[in-house]
């Protein structure tokens, strides 16, 4: 049961009377929630106008009311199945290019999730936030959650912390996230229908999503706030890599001067940050997955192409989606084209 193993971290680290309260809120909103079946977990709960899992739902509400913000803090943000893996390593090898050479690279060594902690998970390290309070600046870390989720002491025009975010076709972040979701499901399950996942992605029905809501506040975020969320599009990454490190470094406000430009550092981290890079690194090949870590390095990656959607979708599940897409969109001033 869900709550024991919540109670039971407050008891194991003698947490203070703020966390107490928190877990026992998270304890007391659970039970009142919406809840339908996930794609490989249990349940997803409807929160807040988005459907989380228990762990995504317990780091919102830590992350409320006890993530202490610093001006330094750059947020990687996306959609699951969006590029997170990529956008982790590129904020990570923009930020500290000056540390490492590229021949002895961390991201030759480690997944980028090693590197650019997962916010959710990492805010209740030990049952609270103390691990991330000691990581030092500046902290890059990395999340799904809506940008609607996180507190105004992050969001508000006082905050200097900034979101680095990404979206895709959501034709290809369906089929991704239906590869990620069979490879992850327990083994005495079958694996999810093509078309159950179809019909639960089109009503929203996904692991932090609707998705299109999900895409929309950062987007609506971006044009309110510029120089607090960048907006990208993974399209526009596969065709011009180059102007999208470029783009993210001036935002972060690290450009690279006519000197690195000079030596090859953009074209540098292009490469490294590659699919083809990544995917081919032996720490990326890892596919272990046991209690304490069970998602494996291997399952961050499987084509990262554009347009792979072809090959599963049928004609009218196509259309269909990029009319749902058209509807959601409709005067926002975004699209996917």
């Amino acid at each position: 049961m869900e709550t024991s193993k919540f109670f039971s971290l407050v008891e194991e680290f003698e947490l203070d009377e703020g966390y107490q309260k928190t877990y026992k809120s998270f304890d007391e909103v659970l039970p009142t929630l919406f809840p339908r079946k996930g794609w490989w977990l249990d349940q997803l709960f409807h929160y807040q106008g988005f459907w989380l899992s228990s762990f995504a739902l317990r780091g919102s509400m830590l992350l409320n009311h006890h993530f202490k913000p610093r001006p330094t803090d750059v947020i990687v943000a996306t959609s699951p199945k969006c590029g997170t893996t990529w956008l982790r390593a590129l904020v990570f090898s923009i930020v500290n290019r000056h540390s490492f050479d590229f021949s002895d690279h961390p991201l030759s060594k480690k997944n980028p999730q090693e590197l650019v902690f997962f916010l959710e998970g990492a805010i209740y390290i030990d049952g609270s936030t103390s691990f991330i309070d000691g990581l030092p600046s500046p902290r890059l870390l990395s999340t799904h959650l809506p940008y609607s989720l996180f507190p105004t002491s992050m969001t508000d025009d006082t905050s200097e912390c900034r979101f680095v975010y990404i979206c895709r076709d959501p034709k290809d972040v369906f089929i991704s996230k239906w590869h990620f979701a069979n490879k992850l499901r327990a083994k005495d399950l079958p694996p999810i229908a093509l078309e159950e996942a179809f019909d639960s992605f089109c009503k929203g029905v996904s692991h932090y999503g609707p998705f299109w809501d999900h895409v929309l506040g950062y987007w609506k975020a971006s044009l309110e706030s510029p120089k607090k969320v960048l907006f990208l599009k993974y399209e526009d990454v596969k065709k011009q890599p180059w102007d999208c490190v470029r783009k993210v470094a001036e935002f972060l406000e690290v450009p690279f001067s006519p000197e690195e430009e000079n030596k090859g550092i953009v074209e540098g981290i292009v490469k490294l940050c590659s699919f083809e890079n990544m995917s081919n690194q032996e720490v990326n090949k890892n596919a272990t997955r046991n209690s304490e870590r069970p998602i494996s390095n291997s399952d961050f990656f499987r084509k990262g192409e554009v347009g792979d959607w072809v090959n599963h979708l049928s004609p009218q599940m196509a259309e269909a989606l990029d009319q749902i897409t058209e509807q959601k969109l409709q005067a926002t001033g975004f699209n996917f084209r």
